[in-house]
């Protein structure tokens, strides 16, 4: 055997960014994880013939040492895989697995192993166990949730930073506190990098960015999804500027991939300051409960320039974001259900904006009735229902995934399939706010509608709106511009578009909602349908006003004039008769119709005139 006496150099926790990692704003970065736990020298068996040249001898009392440490190995019977991790923690106190002096090819490959074993293991059993006692699994722990069994393929494992100054040369752990690479999930690639907070905290420095960098840009190459398991600390302020520019390259690749294959974060711990604008321009953004946070300026910035005192958890927790802000699509209990439900949204998402979405097996008949839903929407427009359970009932085997499920919930957007094809559901919402449109539930539909048209996934329009939202807050909020984003979403929309009007579809928001006057390819209508400028009631006091003031008995002459005006303008077939309904349906017969066009529209080609891009209205 042949010992390797290097420099200590265990790695440990930068000071963190100004803007995330140890201010007392950012949660658990001021904590730096136990590196070593092993002696000072480190013996790696040495393949093959003895080398020429024999290593220098270990001091006495050196000696003894690793005679009592293979004593020790002795008693415990320890396995091969366990001893080449005690000898991967025993030279991370030594430093580096490197010199060892092998006669043969064999030498260099048990060399290669314990290196492999030094980087994979990391920092040691007590920063896992701090990882673990914060309620976090470690960055690896979680690529092998996320990914098939077996399939994780890494890169640049055994990259490490080249900075100096401030101590950084005498900490250089290998993978920089970020694990990239790829693998399969259900048999398809997708790259993914995961902070490792046990490492500097997760901070991002040079050769960390670089990592990032690569893997992102292999992503876009190869055009397969891009997975970010989030759980660092900010920039790596003792690399200064270079830090910060490694952000700079992360948003640039981020805006690159937009639309052109499908980007995820997953939040798992802080992300703080401008770390935080790579989940904001990715597609989907997931948080776990209690662990994960993000905001720009923490609570001691917020307290020292408001006066507010506030939580981590209640500035930028998942439940925050996924109810108030609309930054989180996704908030769970635990990182193993919020894993797996990424699993289930990549099954339904394309590698890419070059090919359709995965189709799936489908048991459920596509013919099959539901008669249930003739009793589910009442006529009466003025009831409210819950238009989930009507989308359960039309989608194959109930199963639907809400997208935003807690932010507007006065809408719906969702991920489902029909006759076993992925398609795209926006929603009224009759149960919250009589599924009026408003700000919130404007943004939330144009964003969903535009990722949906990005990645060839049909949209099925459910109507049932009485308008938009009226009020002061709403006009001055800006509701005309907000509103115009999912018109401009819509009208800009190349894949197959049908809509639905179940009961009511009044005023703008009728337009909006992916009228055919706005390129719906197919219109449908249940017979309950009520398409007009305005309800009734409404409609009456204004055309009507001077008569019913004028009458004996106005209210008996009011009723009389909304009755009139409803049969004249607003029963079932008006729009059929006029051409902007393509048919009138048997509700029970929705998830057939549905499915024959979506069928025929499969293979739909639209262009769109000749532009850079187009200017959508903020």
């Amino acid at each position: 055997m042949t010992t390797v006496l290097e420099p200590a150099a265990p790695a440990a926790q930068t000071a963190p960014a100004p803007d995330a990692p140890q201010t007392p704003e950012t949660p658990e970065a001021v904590e730096a994880p136990e590196i070593t736990e092993a002696p000072e020298a480190r013996q790696v068996p040495a393949a093959g013939p003895a080398p020429a040249q024999q290593a220098p001898q270990a001091p006495p009392d050196q000696q003894a040492q690793e005679t009592q440490a293979a004593q020790a190995d002795q008693k415990t019977h320890k396995t091969p895989a366990a001893q080449a991790a005690q000898e991967a923690r025993a030279a991370q106190a030594a430093g580096e697995v490197r010199g060892v002096r092998a006669g043969d090819a064999r030498g260099r490959v048990a060399e290669l192993a314990a290196v492999r074993a030094l980087a994979q293991g990391g920092p040691g059993r007590r920063a896992t166990a701090a990882q673990h006692a914060r309620g976090k699994l470690t960055a690896r722990e979680r690529i092998a949730l996320l990914l098939d069994e077996g399939s994780f393929r890494e890169v640049e494992q055994l990259r490490r930073h080249r900075a100096v100054g401030f101590g950084l040369e005498d900490k250089r752990p290998y993978t920089d506190g970020v694990v990239t690479g790829w693998g399969t999930v259900e048999g398809r690639t997708v790259f993914v990098y995961a902070h490792d907070f046990r490492i500097f905290g997760g901070a991002l420095g040079e050769a960390h960015a670089a990592k990032i960098h690569k893997v992102m840009d292999m992503a876009l190459a190869a055009g397969a999804p891009l997975v970010s398991l989030n759980d660092g600390a900010g920039a790596r302020i003792q690399e200064g500027v270079v830090a910060l520019a490694g952000y700079g390259g992360i948003f640039r690749r981020n805006t690159c991939a937009s639309g052109v294959i499908p980007q995820i974060s997953v939040m798992l711990g802080p992300c703080a300051g401008g770390a935080a604008y790579s989940p904001a321009l990715s597609d989907f953004v997931f948080m776990v409960r209690e662990t994960a946070q993000m905001f720009i300026t923490g609570p001691e910035v917020v307290r020292a320039v408001t006066g507010e005192e506030i939580s981590h958890n209640g500035l930028g927790g998942a439940d925050v974001h996924a109810e108030t802000s609309g930054v989180c699509h996704f908030a769970y209990d635990d990182e193993e259900t919020c894993l797996a439900e990424v699993r289930y949204l990549l099954s339904l998402l394309p590698a890419n904006n070059r090919t359709p979405p995965p189709a799936a097996v489908c048991t459920d008949p596509a013919d099959r009735a539901a008669p249930r839903l003739v009793d589910m929407v009442p006529a009466d427009t003025s009831r409210p229902y819950d238009m989930a359970a009507v989308i359960a009932e039309i989608v194959d085997d109930g199963e639907v995934l809400e997208v935003h499920e807690r932010f507007a919930r006065n809408i719906i957007c969702a991920l489902a399939r029909l006759d076993g094809q992925v398609v795209g559901i926006v929603a009224n919402q009759p149960q919250v706010l009589a599924g009026v449109l408003d700000i919130e539930a404007s943004e939330k539909a144009a964003r969903f509608v535009q990722m949906c048209d990005a990645f060839h996934i049909p949209l099925l329009t459910l109507l049932d709106v009485p308008g938009f939202l009226p009020g002061v807050d709403q006009e001055h909020g800006g509701i005309i511009r907000h509103g115009a984003k999912l018109l401009y979403a819509y009208c800009n929309a190349t894949v197959p578009r049908i809509s639905l009007i179940l009961r009511k579809a009044y005023g703008g928001a009728y337009i909006v909602m992916d009228s055919q006057s706005i390129g719906a390819d197919l219109t449908y209508a249940w017979p309950t349908n009520e398409i007009a400028v305005m309800g009734a009631e409404g409609a009456a006091n204004v055309v009507f006003r001077r008569q019913i003031a004028a009458a004996e008995d106005p209210e008996a002459t009011r009723a009389r004039l909304i009755e009139e005006y409803r049969q004249a303008l607003m029963h079932p077939y008006y729009a059929a008769e006029r051409g902007l309904v393509d048919d009138v349906i048997d509700p029970a017969r929705t998830r057939e119709v549905l499915i024959g066009a979506l069928a025929m529209l499969r293979s739909k080609h639209a262009d769109l005139p000749a532009r850079k891009h187009g200017n959508p209205p903020q």
